[in-house]
C-alpha cells in the first residue's frame, strides 16, 4: 500500500483493498475479514484536507491526453461511436454542407437551434424550422430530424456533449425528433472525461446533455428497443481539415 504526504504524521491511507475469498473461507469469515480491513484505516469522511485526497486518477493534463496524436484520438472517437451503432461521416469543411444534406436525405423536415450557421444548411431542400423556444414536444414530434452543433466529444467513451445554447439547442430538441445529426469539429474532441469536464467547467451553470449513441434499451427478454428515450438514429459528422500539403521540394544532385 503506497502512502502520500499528510499533515497528520503516520496517518494510514484509505484504500479499497478487500480480502479475497480463498478455498475453505466461509461467507461469514469473509465478511468479518472485510470489516477488520475497513476498521484498520481511517473512514473516508475523516479525510478532510486537500493533501489527503488521492490523485491517482487520470487528469486533464495527463500525458496521454496532451501527447497523443489528435488524429489517433479522432480515430478512437469514431470507433466508439460506431460501437453504439451510430453512423459517422468524416468530411472536410468545404464538403460539410454536402455531408449534412446526405445525412438528412430521408428526412422531410428539420429543426435547428437559433444560432446554427446558415452555411450548414445551404444544401438542404427540406422544410427547416429554426427553434425560437416556443416549440413543444407535440410540435417537435411532427419534425423528422434535428441538426445541432457540439461542445465536446469524448473519444474514450464515444460521448457527444451538448451545451444548451444557440448551437447545441434546448435539450428537448435532441430528444424528440427521430434522427439527430450533430456536427463535431476536430478541435472539440478530447481523449478522456477529465479534459471534457475541464472544458465544461468554463460554463458551470449551463445545462448539459451527454449522448452516447442513439436511444436504446432492452426489454425483459433482452431484446434491443431503439428510440424509447430519445432519437432512434444518431449521425455524427466529424469535420477534419486536410493536413497541409508537403511543400518540401526534393532535388537531385
Amino acid at each position: 500500500m503506497s502512502g502520500h504526504g499528510s499533515s497528520a504524521a503516520g496517518r494510514a491511507w484509505h484504500h479499497d483493498e478487500r480480502p479475497v475469498r480463498t478455498p475453505g473461507m466461509s461467507a461469514k469469515e469473509e465478511i468479518l475479514a472485510r470489516a477488520r480491513a475497513a476498521l484498520a484505516v481511517p473512514r473516508r469522511d475523516a479525510i478532510t484536507e486537500e493533501a489527503d485526497v488521492p490523485r491517482a486518477y487520470m487528469r486533464a493534463d495527463d500525458r496521454s491526453e496532451t501527447a497523443t496524436d489528435p488524429a489517433k484520438v479522432r480515430d478512437m472517437l469514431v470507433r466508439r461511436i460506431e460501437d453504439y451503432e451510430a453512423a459517422v461521416t468524416r468530411t472536410e469543411r468545404a464538403q460539410l454542407p454536402a455531408a449534412i444534406a446526405a445525412a438528412l436525405a430521408e428526412a422531410a423536415s428539420l429543426v435547428v437551434p437559433p444560432e446554427l450557421p446558415g452555411e450548414w444548411t445551404a444544401g438542404i431542400e427540406q422544410r427547416i424550422v429554426r427553434d425560437d423556444g416556443a416549440l413543444g414536444p407535440r410540435e417537435l414530434d411532427g419534425i423528422d430530424a434535428v441538426l445541432t452543433g457540439c461542445h465536446t466529444a469524448i473519444a474514450a467513451t464515444g460521448t457527444i456533449v451538448l451545451r444548451a445554447d444557440g448551437l447545441g439547442g434546448r435539450r428537448v430538441l435532441s430528444l424528440v425528433p427521430d434522427l439527430h445529426v450533430v456536427v463535431v469539429e476536430a478541435e472539440q474532441v478530447a481523449l478522456g472525461v477529465p479534459r471534457a469536464i475541464e472544458r465544461m467547467a468554463a460554463d458551470p451553470t449551463a445545462a448539459w446533455t451527454m449522448i452516447s449513441g442513439p436511444s436504446a434499451t432492452s426489454d425483459i427478454e433482452l431484446e434491443r428497443v431503439e428510440g424509447v428515450h430519445g432519437p432512434r438514429r444518431l449521425h455524427v459528422i466529424l469535420v477534419e481539415d486536410p493536413p497541409p500539403a508537403d511543400t518540401t521540394a526534393s532535388t537531385e544532385a
